[in-house]
């Protein structure tokens, strides 16, 4: 497949020309096809955040450039959604309400964007909760009211940092096969920003380890595991084959983040 996604070359320091400079990402590349499924992971402080805030046209100060169909990104992208770890409902507006806010902005009218929420309200198993509001919600709808935002505006790529990183791990996993019906049914090109292998693993038709900062991609494991696939796959050997690779691929990285956390404790 065609790729739809490309990074080439990002690096970017915070506080450049400052006395106290932090260089987050050092010349990562990456590319994305269209349909595919691909999960970054890495320790706490290796850049995840900030190439994700790259590629969605939020941080414009770096070097390199994102291209979308080989064009590059400057600013926010049309075909780029964002679902953040943060809750993110309106809690003045119902699911509905809540759902079909990108199409009012577009200046949609009513009949049209209800219509289109409710597709989505749907695809996301939250059918027959078009009318309750956020505080009637439990954490993992209202994150699925979020997602369901997203889609409604029919996003050509899907960027999600943590989204359900607030969530026990039960219902993450559930949620993960509800993002997979959801990626296969849109054949939507998904990146997910996450510190969970397991996660990762369930979901990715391939999985980028990142170092500790400065973030560089260290490697990409191809997630050769069969489709359709649901959590299931989770108590299957070559499932813990893949997350054990990873966790040791990972586990230097983070335990280089752990001993600059511990050393920047001690200065201070």
């Amino acid at each position: 497949m065609a790729n739809i996604l490309e990074i080439r070359n990002v690096s970017k320091t915070y506080n450049a020309g400052g006395d106290n400079p932090v260089k987050a990402l050092d010349g990562v590349n990456l590319d994305i096809a269209e349909g595919e499924f691909v999960s970054i992971i890495g320790p706490s402080g290796c850049g995840k955040s900030t190439l994700f805030n790259i590629i969605g046209g939020l941080i414009g100060d770096h070097d390199g450039e994102v291209l979308i169909d080989g064009h590059e990104v400057d600013g926010a992208h049309k075909d780029v959604g964002v679902v953040f770890q943060e809750e993110s409902t309106f809690p003045w507006r119902s699911t509905l309400d809540n759902v079909a806010f990108p199409l009012e902005i577009e200046g949609i009218d009513k009949a049209e964007r209800e219509e289109t929420a409710r597709k989505f309200i749907k695809l996301v198993g939250l059918e027959g909760f078009e009318n309750h509001f956020p505080a009637q919600l439990s954490g993992g709808m209202k994150q699925r009211t979020a997602v369901a935002r997203t889609l409604a505006y029919e996003p050509r790529i899907m960027l999600m940092d943590e989204p359900f990183g607030a969530l026990d791990e039960q219902t993450r996993m559930l949620l993960g096969d509800k993002m997979l019906e959801i990626w296969a049914a849109l054949n939507q090109t998904m990146l997910l920003i996450t510190h969970n292998i397991t996660e990762a693993v369930q979901l990715s038709d391939r999985v980028v380890v990142m170092s500790y900062r400065p973030g560089i991609i260290k490697e990409i494991i191809p997630i050769e595991l069969p489709r359709p696939r649901t959590s299931e796959v989770i108590a299957t050997a070559e499932f813990g084959t893949y997350v054990g690779k990873l966790w040791t691929l990972l586990r230097e990285e983070a335990s280089r983040g752990m001993a600059d956390a511990e050393a920047s404790i001690a200065a201070t």
